[in-house]
């Protein structure tokens, strides 16, 4: 069921101080702040070549990121990102085995315009997980 990782999110304060510590003393090639009000996020995605890293910053204060933060002021890991070939087949599968999908279990579009998913990190060894419907 599981394809390849999307991308590792990292919750930051400040995503132009954390833009600049992985352009500037990284080397890495990042992109420009792209603000997704469904998520309540601004996010920048740095590119790897086989995967991504995603810096994620509250948009406002009810951003879930923002919760996350007040926990860990510095920021930290936020969630991992996996690819599925079926999203709908995929969440099925998952709630008959036990999973919760967070939300209202409807995929929302996320920050590369497809549709993805959240899991309780309750369900996942403690990680956030995120599933997003791959391109193929």
């Amino acid at each position: 069921m599981l394809g390849r990782l999307n991308h590792v999110a990292i919750a930051v304060p400040n995503i132009a101080a954390a833009s600049a510590i992985y352009r500037e003393m990284l080397g890495a090639d990042v992109s420009e702040p792209q603000s997704l009000t469904d998520h309540g996020v601004t996010v920048v995605f740095v590119d790897l070549g086989n995967t991504k890293v995603e810096l994620l910053e509250p948009l406002g204060e009810s951003s879930p990121i923002a919760a996350f933060l007040e926990k860990n002021p510095s920021g930290g890991m936020h969630h991992i990102c996996y690819e599925v070939e079926d999203i709908f087949k995929a969440r099925d599968h998952l709630i008959k085995e036990g999973a919760r999908v967070l939300g209202d279990g409807k995929p929302k579009l996320g920050a590369h315009g497809k549709p993805v998913l959240f899991l309780h990190p309750k369900d996942f060894c403690g990680t956030l997980v995120e599933l997003e419907q791959s391109a193929a």
